[in-house]
């Protein structure tokens, strides 16, 4: 009887421990704050070092940014590419996922742009719609097919939706993974060893192994839930969007969801100095939300 008593205490308390733990990632009291509804579509929040977060408006072709410091949102760049998913890499230039011409952008300081990648075997990309940057310098992109209307395309060229890989040097572009239906947010764990993918077409999300040379292995189904767009915490909980934010810790357990005044939230990110402030695109808005966790950066 003692035993069964200590078992059914052991999981009570684990109970208890991941509820307080799942109502603590959001400050105590703390609302969601609208910063700006003046927008057409919001996407691709990317933050810097000092916590101000960039993110793009692609039906307008621009690029903003949040200021962490006076919470204020000024324009960084017209005729963006039809940017989507942003990015900063480990020298602090900002990529992009430029899919007007199906491109991804490198973007310095002086908003100089430089083609990462313009093709993959000599046929234009789908449209590459977010990524995540390596701990050594490696990018991740997911490549989707949307239909733009300001392409003149009508079809694609390459069959497959898939996800590349971009070595440190940008010498090299190969397949590291496919067989989705759309693959779309993308993120990778702070050490470097772990990929966690989402397949909106197919409502699910997979998390994989990195090996050293870049390549996936050992896909595993995280949840049934697919993302637009996606990020994670120093507790190692994924956050995943489309209706409001949902947020699932390491084992693949929701444990909350946030909610959100428009029809669809395309990303997320977290910003401010600290670290500890939740940025969410949706629609024609930007939002803010404080929380007692943190994003992760290198």
């Amino acid at each position: 009887m003692l035993k069964t008593t200590n078992i059914l205490l052991y999981f009570f308390i684990s109970f208890f421990c991941s509820c307080t733990i799942a109502q603590n990632i959001v400050k105590e009291n703390a609302e969601l704050q609208l910063i700006s509804d003046v927008f057409t579509f919001t996407e691709g929040p990317a933050s810097n070092k000092l916590g101000d977060v960039y993110f793009t408006d692609q039906p307008n072709n621009k690029i903003h940014i949040w200021s962490a410091k006076n919470n204020s949102i000024s324009t960084f760049l017209e005729n963006a590419g039809r940017s989507n998913g942003l990015y900063f890499d480990n020298n602090e230039n900002l990529l992009a996922c430029a899919d007007e011409k199906f491109e991804l952008w490198k973007i310095d300081a002086k908003k100089n742009k430089t083609i990462v990648v313009a093709d993959f075997d000599n046929l234009k990309l789908n449209g590459p719609n977010d990524l995540w940057v390596t701990p050594e310098g490696g990018i991740y992109f997911t490549d989707p097919y949307y239909q733009r209307p300001y392409w003149t395309r009508t079809k694609k060229e390459i069959e497959q939706e898939r996800v590349y890989y971009i070595t440190p040097n940008k010498k090299t572009v190969r397949i590291v993974a496919d067989n989705f239906v759309r693959p779309n947010g993308i993120i990778g764990s702070k050490d470097g060893k772990t990929l966690y993918i989402a397949d909106i077409g197919d409502k699910k999300t997979y998390l994989y192994t990195i090996k050293e040379d870049g390549s996936l292995t050992n896909k595993t189904l995280f949840t049934t839930m697919g993302s637009d767009g996606m990020t994670l915490d120093n507790l190692g909980n994924v956050y995943l969007t489309g209706d409001g934010v949902t947020v699932f810790n390491s084992d693949g357990k929701k444990i909350k969801h946030i909610k959100v005044p428009e029809e669809w939230t395309a990303n997320v990110t977290f910003g401010g100095t600290e670290q500890n402030i939740l940025f969410i695109t949706a629609m024609n808005s930007v939002y803010t939300l404080q929380m007692n966790v943190k994003g992760v950066r290198y």
